[in-house]
């Protein structure tokens, strides 16, 4: 399996792939919008997490660009923006979850795994 992580936090960015390494998947990585739309929208990825608070894109623009281009693969967010309305916007933009930070690292190998089975 092949999964994108999009997160413009260097620290936060190089922990995601290598958990999702360590969990035996493939993980590119981007460190803002334009790179991870451009990734997203060129390669064939399983699953993408993806932060919103993304530099030159921010990261409902980029997913809501996916899913006009009939992208796809499943995206989880993961952000620190956790009021119930970043919620709905990224829901309606296309996400299929949502995490918040500060999160766990098995919740979110938890909720890939789980997407990856649809």
């Amino acid at each position: 399996m092949r999964l994108l992580v999009v997160e413009d936090d260097p620290d936060l960015n190089r922990q995601l792939v290598q958990a999702l390494q360590d969990a035996g998947y493939v993980a590119d990585s981007a460190k803002d919008g334009e790179e991870g739309h451009f990734l997203g929208d060129t390669e064939p990825y399983d699953c993408v997490v993806l932060d919103l608070g993304l530099p030159i894109i921010d990261g409902v623009s980029v997913l809501e660009k996916w899913r006009r281009a009939g992208r796809k693969m499943p995206v989880l967010i993961l952000t620190a923006r956790d009021r119930w309305s970043d919620k709905v916007a990224g829901f309606d933009a296309g996400a299929d979850d949502y995490v918040a930070k500060p999160f766990h690292m098995e919740e979110v190998l938890a909720r890939v795994r789980a997407l990856l089975r649809r």
